[in-house]
């Protein structure tokens, strides 16, 4: 999902697109990989002066809720990233500095024929461990 498809459901759903909605937005478009609400609070401090912990959470559970952002649980904590949704996949997750690798493969195949009498209504799978970059360091 990009920005302007992320406004357009925003105001599809009758949420105003602010500015600050918007820096959010452009923030997370702008990393690669999962970062956390005092990473977006850090950035947005720059900009605006007390931002409030209570707006931001607000905003991200918002996105969360309306798909424009996925959430995974690293190390304890919520961890962001713009939605891409272009077709389905997984992620290798970095533990060190949030980056994602997409994982074409899918268990869920294996899966299924486990749980044949089941009814499965979603998934997630995600790998984590440290990138390239992070291994060196």
């Amino acid at each position: 999902m990009n920005i302007n498809e992320a406004i357009d459901l925003l105001k599809n759903k009758g949420y105003k697109a602010t500015g600050k909605r918007k820096d959010i937005l452009a923030y997370f478009a702008d990393k690669d990989g999962y970062r956390t609400a005092k990473d977006l609070i850090t950035h947005l401090e720059n900009r605006y002066d007390g931002v409030s912990f209570d707006t931001i959470y607000r905003n991200l559970h918002l996105y969360d809720e309306m798909g424009i952002l996925e959430t995974t649980e690293l190390n304890g904590e919520k961890h962001f990233r713009m939605n891409c949704t272009s077709h389905h996949h997984h992620h290798f997750i970095c533990n060190e500095c949030g980056k994602t690798k997409e994982i074409k493969v899918c268990p869920m195949d294996d899966v299924q024929q486990t749980l044949a009498n089941y009814a499965i209504e979603g998934h997630k799978f995600e790998i984590y461990g440290l990138c390239p970059s992070c291994q060196e360091h």
